[in-house]
């Protein structure tokens, strides 16, 4: 195995391939709704019932990941200027730390990506069964469901990068219409009585906060959405790092106000069971269900954006990989340049994993999923901070502003210990589920380690 320490080299594509009609680089524009869309994805039209239970101190929950995710946008920017490759967490954590760190965040990041979207699709139906109620009738009919908004984004996908960023752009301008109508407008309608006891649990206080967060940051994820496909973004040292900061500032405000609105226009004892808030919040301003029908349209259509960005993702990392030999050689298929092979994957594996949660039952299938993924994200995250701190102590001048060293460090800190912070708060549960997917990819390590070994013998 290689260890020597060295940037991967940018990712590039064919000149036959840059000029197809299908293929097309993101600006800056189509790169904040990609962070956007991804962030203010399926999270943001559940999960005000899934901390219901916890109280409303799953507000301050909010508001302290808030100022966690807007530190690693700021780590990720900083990082992505330097190394605007696509892969993101996986380019840096390779430069900084070799082979297997680069790896263990590549194969963290692609179980994320996918757990993510079986997750996404499970919040999708929620809504869909407002729209059309037979979907709800049985489990089987909501795993089916489920699968089918899996699979329509990705033959999106499939199309070309073209389409992918027309259905990001108008998906994300569809979902504002909704969320800025409950953030804003449910403000006027607040009423206090409806937000329940404070501390709802037998936790402590910082416990409570730990633990709510654990399931509000599957809201975040996403915000290194720009850094996984620089290679796909024009001018990625300066417009990556814009994006990643841009799209998560805006998707914090949408969150902080649209989560306060709803938990003061449902009923406490209503939202902690309600399969979709933001519907029964539209329907509370307004009566009737006739708003609530409105947004759970805008819900499903945000979802799909949602999973149409992630699916891209959930291909790149694996592409990027695949290019220095650390995954399957068929992962860096590409056509209209999406990495096909990784698509298709990605969606098989979400679709077997949504399954098999719907076989141990419909309750806390959504819940369940997003605590893998909390933990599975941080391995990527982890790792990335921590090159950050290494390139920042290591007297590497070409990585490092000098005029920033100091604000860089503390932000790096910070992202670090906020990261640490995430793995305490998820649960044994999680854990234990996440180090098997996590110690499941060591085996296919040695076996590509070996192959490039024996390649370059």
């Amino acid at each position: 195995m290689s260890t020597t320490l060295r940037d991967p080299a940018p990712t590039t594509e064919p000149a036959a391939a840059a000029q197809s009609p299908h293929v097309r680089r993101f600006g800056l524009p189509i790169a904040t709704c990609l962070v956007m869309g991804n962030v203010i994805g399926g999270g943001i039209f559940l999960l005000p019932a899934s901390v219901a239970p916890f109280g409303t101190i799953s507000l301050v929950a909010f508001g302290v990941l808030t100022a966690g995710a807007i530190a690693l946008a700021l780590v990720f920017g900083r990082l992505a200027e330097r190394h605007p490759q696509t892969g993101g967490p996986y380019v840096y954590a390779r430069a900084a730390f070799g082979d297997f760190a680069g790896f263990l965040a590549a194969w963290s990041y692609w179980i994320t990506a996918w757990v993510s979207n079986a997750a996404l699709a499970v919040a999708a139906v929620g809504y869909l069964t407002v729209l059309f109620p037979a979907a709800g009738a049985h489990k089987w009919s909501m795993c089916l469901a489920a699968l089918a908004v899996q699979w329509l984004p990705a033959l999106a996908n499939l199309a070309g990068t073209r389409y992918v960023g027309a259905v990001q752009v108008i998906a994300t301008v569809l979902k504002f219409a909704p969320l800025l109508l409950v953030a804003v407008g449910g403000l006027f309608f607040f009423d206090p009585a409806n937000l329940g006891p404070f501390r709802a649990t037998d936790q402590s206080a910082a416990g409570a906060v730990s633990a709510a967060a654990a399931i509000l940051l599957f809201s975040y994820l996403g915000v290194e959405s720009a850094t996984v496909s620089a290679g796909e973004v024009r001018d990625p040292a300066r417009n990556v790092g814009r994006a990643t900061i841009l799209g998560t500032a805006g998707a914090a405000v949408v969150y902080l106000l649209g989560t306060l609105s709803v938990f003061g226009l449902v009923a406490h004892e209503k939202l902690v069971s309600s399969t979709a808030p933001f519907t029964d919040a539209v329907n509370a301003m307004f009566g009737g269900t006739w708003g609530g029908t409105v947004v759970a349209c805008a819900a499903v259509i945000s979802m799909l954006g949602a999973l149409n960005g992630w699916t891209l993702l959930s291909a790149q990392t694996p592409y990027a990989a695949a290019k220095d030999g650390l995954f399957p050689k068929v992962f860096e298929t590409k056509k209209r340049g999406v990495p096909v092979v990784g698509v298709v994957v990605t969606v098989a594996l979400a679709s077997a994993l949504t399954v098999y949660n719907y076989t141990l039952g419909a309750e806390g299938v959504f819940e369940s999923l997003v605590l893998i993924t909390t933990f599975t994200a941080t391995v990527p995250y982890l790792l990335a901070t921590a090159a950050q701190i290494y390139f920042l102590l290591s007297g590497q001048r070409e990585r490092v502003h000098a005029g920033r060293l100091a604000r860089d460090g503390v932000l790096a800190v910070l992202a670090f210990g906020f990261s640490m912070w995430l793995v305490a708060g998820s649960g044994y549960a999680a854990v234990y589920q996440g180090v098997l997917f996590l110690f499941a990819g060591v085996l296919c390590y040695a076996a590509m380690s070996a192959r490039k070994t024996r390649a370059t013998a």
